[in-house]
């Protein structure tokens, strides 16, 4: 179990970025920018639960859309913010169980944090009581005058840009905002509350990465960052169907004429199960029976190419791009050639992507195995995602 509660502060409308949209939602690279640190924070063995302060007219949203959608177990509340970051953060403190040893506080308009970024500054914190993210600044810094004039010039070196998480003793931070409200006093971040009351607060190495989305252009510079990080992702699939008479055949979305045809719960498109199975295993995620066992009798002769869409929705979901899709039928009989290039188009129609991404072959066995013999048909598949 983790000792480290986290209050993830997603309640600000983000003005800046001229969207009607809270930033927290906005899509970058298909997927809603809150999302990306969620998933970073649910998988860490150190969090042990997470409280998510949103807009008070976006509870549910974030609930329904993000939550319950995405299945993030560790978090146990969400709860409506105040009217500044800091009445948000406050109300986050108190919603977190007190047993938690460190809290962490993050904006979730930070997408590109890392796990690595995570677990250095928790562990500074169970050092030194509190840490904060930090990256020195890049740029030379002057003071300005009301008048538009320079009146000092800074050392750069002194300075640093200050980044979330931001992690302390829980106790700690919980003490220093109840005595920052007592006094009326507002802090820029939750460092300076407590180095009010408690003092330092250490820096540890950040990245320059770990930006905070205020503008349309930080949206463009994530998007820019996160496709310098695309990974190719390969997976396979397999499925066989027997062949019976009585029932149509489908191959690919195709009906094609025959005397007999493959019996399975649903209309045992061999072809579409193959490729199901395929997308699923690149995308990390369960094979199609999980998804559509056959004791549901929701799919009861259902048409696969409506479970195709079902898993190329999971895909996009997952952030994922269907790069190209290789089929391959086994069967004896019937011949299948004239019918490939409909298959073709069917499944990349209903995948959303240009068919020559697609690409279905037929082959036999020289009358060898049970395809050979005609008992049945078989399909495998890859796919390759990004």
């Amino acid at each position: 179990m983790g000792d480290t509660g986290l209050v993830l502060a997603a309640a600000g409308q983000g003005k800046r970025m001229l969207s009607k949209v809270n930033k927290v939602f906005l899509k970058l690279s298909g997927q809603p920018v809150i999302k990306y640190s969620l998933d970073v924070f649910e998988k860490l063995p150190d969090i042990e639960e997470i409280v998510i302060v949103a807009h008070p007219q976006e509870v549910s949203v974030m609930e329904r859309d993000i939550v319950d959608r995405f299945g993030y177990r560790k978090v146990k509340r969400i709860i409506p913010g105040g009217r500044e970051r800091q009445d948000s953060v406050w109300a986050g403190l108190k919603a977190l169980d007190d047993s938690l040893n460190l809290v962490a506080v993050h904006d979730g308009a930070r997408p590109l944090v890392s796990s690595e970024m995570v677990l250095r500054v928790i562990e500074m914190a169970r050092i030194t009581g509190a840490a904060c993210l930090g990256v020195p600044s890049k740029d030379t810094l002057k003071e300005v005058g009301p008048d538009g004039n320079v009146q000092t010039t800074l050392d750069r070196s002194r300075y640093y840009q200050i980044q979330t998480p931001q992690v302390f003793r829980a106790s700690r931070l919980k003490e220093a905002y109840r005595e920052a409200l007592a006094q009326g006093f507002v802090g820029t971040d939750d460092a300076v509350i407590y180095e009010r009351f408690f003092g330092a607060v250490r820096v540890v190495d950040g990245d320059y990465r770990n930006l905070k989305i205020t503008t349309a252009d930080d949206m463009l510079m994530a998007q820019g960052l996160l496709a310098g990080d695309q990974t190719m992702r390969i997976g396979n699939g397999y499925d066989v169907h027997r062949l019976v008479e009585g029932r149509k055949l489908v191959i690919g979305g195709v009906r094609i004429p025959f005397d007999k045809g493959l019996l399975g719960h649903s209309d045992a498109d061999v072809l579409v199960h193959a490729i199901c199975d395929a997308l699923l295993g690149a995308a990390g995620l369960r094979d199609i029976g999980y998804y559509f066992p056959d004791s549901n009798p929701e799919f009861q002769d259902i048409d696969s190419m409506i479970l195709l869409k079902r898993v190329g929705r999971k895909v996009a979901e997952e952030g994922l791009e269907i790069i190209n899709i290789d089929g391959t039928v086994i069967a004896e009989r019937p011949r299948l050639a004239p019918y490939l290039e409909e298959m073709k188009g069917r499944l990349a129609e209903v995948l959303g992507i240009d068919v020559s991404r697609v690409n279905v072959k037929a082959t036999t066995t020289e009358g060898l195995g049970f395809t050979g013999r005609g008992e049945g048909i078989a399909a495998q598949a890859n796919v390759l995602l990004k």
